[in-house]
């Protein structure tokens, strides 16, 4: 009314029947309309992160706040606490192992996992057993997809072929962790030796061969699909065990540094190694 007509504030709540008072009075924000609300949730929310909306509503009535549950959802909502809350994976505390590579073979094996993506986009991993006796690559198993079952698969064709080890060295993936995988490397008398969270340099053996295989293999191709990749990984992977020189083991290739003897007893073991 007072654009359209040109009126003053005065005749126009008069008009209206809006007092002047009302008029000239700053509506709150909804931080401080809402204040007591908000830092009652976050008082609760604080003390108690797992609970949901329905608890902390209930705690607060109990409290003796009597708000209407319609507003406590709102500012719930507002403040974000209707997100589902990620929370940090639980790793138990490990001890070190030392980083030392055994006299023969079989002695301690180490694993680890590796990303990378296909020239359409797809990611794949790979899933790379070296033996730290004489750093010979055993398997570099690639799929889209590498969960404990597979990995459990993988082992199970490598313990077929070369023996199980006393000990393998691991990060703390959730592959690694696993109740199948535990289970199986307990029936199979295998020691588990996962490194500290974040302290990679206490499974150097396969990080070095890991930087190996990423820049001779996986940055040095475009790869189509997951079968590519893995016949490419399969011919350096003789290449890395046979011919290449390698210069912690004196410049000589992991097999001609230390040979293994093949244990397995079933003639088609290494078809399903391959397979």
């Amino acid at each position: 009314m007072m654009t359209e007509h040109r009126l003053s504030i005065q005749r126009a709540c008069r008009a209206t029947g809006l007092s002047r008072a009302a008029y000239y009075k700053v509506p709150p924000l909804p931080q401080e309309k809402d204040a007591e609300v908000i830092d009652a949730l976050n008082g609760v929310v604080e003390r108690n992160g797992r609970w949901g909306f329905w608890k902390c509503f209930d705690r607060l009535r109990l409290d003796g706040r009597a708000w209407n549950h319609k507003r406590v959802w709102r500012v719930y909502c507002e403040l974000g606490l209707n997100i589902p809350r990620r929370t940090k994976r639980r790793i138990p505390k490990r001890e070190p192992v030392p980083l030392a590579a055994g006299s023969l073979v079989n002695e301690g094996w180490a694993l680890d996992f590796m990303h990378d993506v296909l020239y359409d986009g797809r990611r794949f991993r790979t899933l790379n057993v070296i033996d730290e006796a004489n750093r010979e690559a055993l398997a570099i198993q690639v799929a889209q997809s590498l969960p404990a079952s597979m990995l459990i698969r993988t082992m199970d064709r490598l313990v077929a072929w070369y023996g199980p080890p006393l000990s393998i060295r691991m990060d703390n993936g959730p592959e690694m962790t696993s109740h199948d995988f535990v289970e199986w490397a307990q029936r199979k008398g295998i020691a588990l030796n996962y490194i500290e969270p974040g302290e990679t340099n206490q499974n150097a053996y396969i990080e070095r061969f890991n930087r190996t295989f990423r820049t001779e293999v996986l940055d040095a191709y475009l790869f189509s699909s997951i079968e590519q990749v893995q016949a490419i990984a399969d011919d350096w992977l003789t290449q890395y065990n046979e011919y290449r020189p390698h210069d912690s083991l004196g410049g000589v290739p992991p097999k001609q540094f230390m040979p293994r003897l093949i244990t397995t007893t079933a003639a088609d073991s290494r078809n399903q190694l391959s397979a």
